[in-house]
């Protein structure tokens, strides 16, 4: 049996919920997932998750926030004035736009609150601060 270990091209279907059994994500009905264990291409638990498995394998696994987007942070919700949106734009509550770091990166964020005169933008990951539930299958070594 092939194990899957560091630097090993691995394919695998998952599916991944919250503690509420809400599903945020699957693989199911498209092409397995392919990354390179251990290089980062995932959060860490799913990569830590991998390590070890046999093809054909499946697990369920709790990744802690920590091991998976990080922790909530208040400071990366911030005040935009509203006049530097641009003219005639919809400022919908709970829509993802783009800003711009000082290197021209898109940085996602999400309006949380449209004020008179600011618009609150959430800057952390949509699944920052919660526990993930992935199932996972070893489908593949390449």
């Amino acid at each position: 049996m092939s194990i899957a270990k560091q630097g090993d091209t691995v394919k695998v279907h998952y599916v991944g919920t919250l503690n509420d059994g809400t599903q945020f994500d699957s693989s199911e009905g498209r092409e397995p997932l392919q990354f390179d264990v251990g290089a980062g291409q995932v959060i860490k638990g799913f990569d830590d998750a991998v390590t070890g498995m046999n093809v054909g394998d499946s697990k369920d696994i709790n990744i802690a926030p920590e091991e998976a987007y990080g922790p909530r942070m208040e400071e990366l919700v911030i005040s935009f004035p509203k006049e530097r949106f641009p003219e005639g734009m919809e400022l919908t509550v709970g829509a993802q736009i783009y800003l711009q770091d000082q290197q021209a990166n898109p940085v996602p964020v999400t309006i949380v609150e449209v004020k008179e005169e600011e618009v609150l933008l959430d800057a952390n990951h949509q699944l920052a601060g919660k526990e993930l539930n992935f199932k996972i299958t070893l489908v593949e070594i390449v």
